[in-house]
């Protein structure tokens, strides 16, 4: 195993951590915050193994985990993407572990929370795909992705028109249309600290990406086939969610700021919210 890590100029101390303890690692300090994809890109050069392994800070990978995936890849030739099952740190299902590729439906039910409920099924659902136990599936998470390096340069690697976000969801739907498939592994388990990288609330930046990535996306596959008006109905609604995102992040950062800002103070569980007096 040849181990790469590529800093996106994180300025924590990680990148001169990294040189000094892991010197058998290759790595590349970037001058600049390259972005997910033109980064992972960059590492994958880097290397010549017929497989890569895309994974994100925010992981740990738990015993057997990769030689689970790298054997559902290697017992079928025309697999070229597997994920694992991601769990988040109290041990549930990170449900972006694997997905279908969205449609306006099933992106309406997910990003309104029905399609998200616990049982949901239906076409409301369906981008989490829920029908599928293991096997082929639309798509798994960049967090951590086992990618056959044949079908990567293939593809050209991940589009780095896309900075963060929606890279994983086009390379497995550009691998689709290249005949490969992808592959869901649940037997491998992956602890995914959700938004460990990102510190819990988008900043406007992170959420920008992340509805640039969403237009670019439907802009590049699905668009040509569609009318006018519903591409206009897509657009307008990414807007809409847009800055509906960048209001309720202000929102929860400007709310935690206060709560730092409260004075401690000391209080009896139980009270009736009145002083009294004796036993």
């Amino acid at each position: 195993m040849k181990v790469i890590v590529v800093d996106n100029l994180s300025e924590d101390g990680t990148a001169e951590m990294v040189a000094a303890e892991y010197p058998e690692v290759e790595l590349h300090a970037e001058q600049s915050n390259l972005g997910f994809a033109a980064a992972t890109n960059l590492g994958a050069r880097s290397g010549e193994a017929p497989y890569l392994l895309a994974l994100n800070p925010d992981t740990r990978v738990t015993a057997g985990a990769l030689d689970a995936v790298l054997a559902a890849v290697e017992a079928d030739p025309e697999v070229g993407i597997a994920g694992p099952r991601l769990v988040l740190q109290d041990g549930s299902l990170d449900h972006a572990s694997k997905r279908s590729f969205p449609t306006p439906l099933s992106a309406l039910g997910h990003f309104t929370g029905i399609g998200r409920r616990s049982g949901a099924r239906g076409r409301l659902a369906a981008y989490r795909a829920p029908e599928v136990e293991r096997g082929r599936v639309d798509a798994v998470n960049g967090a951590f992705m086992l990618i056959r390096r044949d079908a990567f340069e293939q593809l050209g690697g991940f589009d780095e028109g896309y900075w963060m976000y929606m890279e994983d969801l086009d390379l497995c739907y550009r691998l689709a249309e290249a005949g490969w498939f992808t592959w869901y592994e649940p037997s491998a388990e992956v602890v995914h600290v959700k938004a460990g990288t990102t510190g819990g609330e988008r900043s406007p930046r992170l959420n920008w990406a992340f509805h640039r990535g969403m237009y670019r996306f439907y802009g590049r596959h699905y668009a040509p086939q569609r009318s006018w008006a519903v591409n206009a109905v897509v657009y307008a609604g990414i807007a809409v969610k847009l800055v509906a995102a960048i209001a309720h992040s202000a929102l929860r950062r400007s709310l935690t700021r206060r709560r730092k800002r409260l004075p401690r103070t000391d209080a009896s569980v139980g009270g009736s919210g009145r002083a009294s007096g004796g036993g």
